[in-house]
């Protein structure tokens, strides 16, 4: 998943785990694979409860036209609306996500007046730390219909997902970018992108995206922070029925003491920031300090995010998870790396959206702030940058 500005860096960590370089696979040596999701933390606050009973609420979402990766034709706003379904038995509410294959001939058009390989996504206004994050989700659909996936409970071609995301782009004073910059304190020369003077701040948390290279019954269950990741693969067979299931992520955060003085960090948006090479950057990854005293400093620091499958442990990320809050995705898009997809049209559903906050005392929040702009029109032209 990608956002403005963020889809190179995004892409080069998709090839990687196309290829096999740095996936790996969830397994039974897991922490408490295989058990049941805990209680609750008492200090738990539930912050968002969605069940699209008023629609795709204003206050709560938004729906952008947006490029998204490559070998796709972007996302709209028309592939994203609310429907009735049956879900548990009763009749309700649920927010529907659309893509459009390679064989849509309809009158939706996306990026370049497009209208294959064409998605749609909602995202929340709204930015989450530490964490409960439940959702129900349908992948696909129980039946065949006309125009649709030949097997309905696994539309090849396209990629389902949930996920927090949230990016910020940040430019060196220096022409070289190879020294830390006093007019913009973010700045960090070991964490170089594009043209070697600027920086691409990441929070990332994927729970799951379905349908890498036609796979919907492994998920693919990833942590970015900046410009590392922890690539997980998943067994989520369970849920490839044409039915609705329980996903539930737990995302927590920590501060961890690393040795740093004064004279090397600066205070700039309520954080510390590191400023001197000699501190090593796997240490801190790019995340800000928390000041405790003279010459005494923790990172915030992601710590794990635990992952369930209707209720049962299915896997986790416990290296370069997030500590910047971000914002929460739904929906489906169709990158090169899901394959062909021989259809006109196939779905993904969500019931219900619940999130719990923890503030765990290792969320930055406020620094990671940018929702998503227009890049296309309904026509499918560019909108020039202002």
């Amino acid at each position: 998943m990608c956002g403005t500005g963020g889809c190179d860096v995004r892409n080069a960590f998709a090839v990687l785990f196309i290829v096999g370089i740095i996936g790996s696979s969830c397994a039974a040596e897991i922490n408490g694979f295989g058990s049941a999701m805990p209680a609750l933390p008492e200090n738990a606050r539930l912050v968002l409860n969605e069940d699209w009973s008023g629609g795709m609420l204003a206050e709560r979402w938004y729906s952008p036209r947006n490029k998204w990766g490559a070998g796709n034709n972007g996302v709209v706003r028309e592939n994203v609306r609310v429907e009735r379904d049956i879900v548990n038995g009763h009749e309700q509410n649920v927010l529907v996500c659309e893509a459009h294959g390679d064989h849509y001939s309809g009158s939706v058009l996306g990026y370049q007046r497009q209208k294959t390989r064409v998605g749609g996504v909602l995202i929340s206004k709204a930015f989450f730390a530490s964490g409960r994050f439940e959702i129900v989700v349908k992948i696909g659909s129980s039946k065949t219909h006309a125009g649709g996936p030949d097997d309905p409970f696994r539309p090849k071609g396209m990629v389902p997902a949930m996920w927090t995301y949230a990016y910020r782009y940040v430019k060196s004073d220096s022409a070289k970018g190879d020294v830390f910059a006093a007019a913009a304190p973010m700045y960090n020369p070991f964490l170089k992108a594009r043209d070697g003077a600027t920086n691409e701040y990441t929070s990332e948390i994927d729970f799951p995206e379905f349908g890498k290279q036609g796979n919907f019954d492994q998920g693919l269950y990833n942590a970015y922070t900046q410009n590392r990741a922890d690539n997980r693969v998943c067994d989520v067979s369970p849920a490839i029925d044409g039915g609705y299931h329980v996903f539930t992520t737990q995302w927590r955060t920590k501060l961890v003491p690393i040795d740093a003085t004064d004279a090397q960090v600066v205070e700039s948006e309520g954080y510390w920031w590191v400023q001197d090479k000699a501190i090593p950057y796997g240490k801190y990854s790019g995340n800000p300090l928390k000041r405790l005293g003279k010459d005494r400093y923790a990172v915030y620091s992601g710590d794990v995010a635990e992952h369930w499958l209707d209720g049962k442990k299915i896997g986790e990320n416990t290296k370069n998870v997030p500590s910047m809050a971000a914002q929460l995705t739904l929906g489906t898009w169709l990158p090169f790396w899901a394959g062909e997809a021989k259809w006109e049209t196939a779905t993904v559903s969500v019931a219900s959206v619940k999130i719990w906050q923890y503030d765990d005392a290792g969320d930055v929040r406020g620094i990671l702030t940018s929702s998503l702009r227009e890049l296309f029109d309904e026509h499918g032209n560019e909108i020039p940058r202002k």
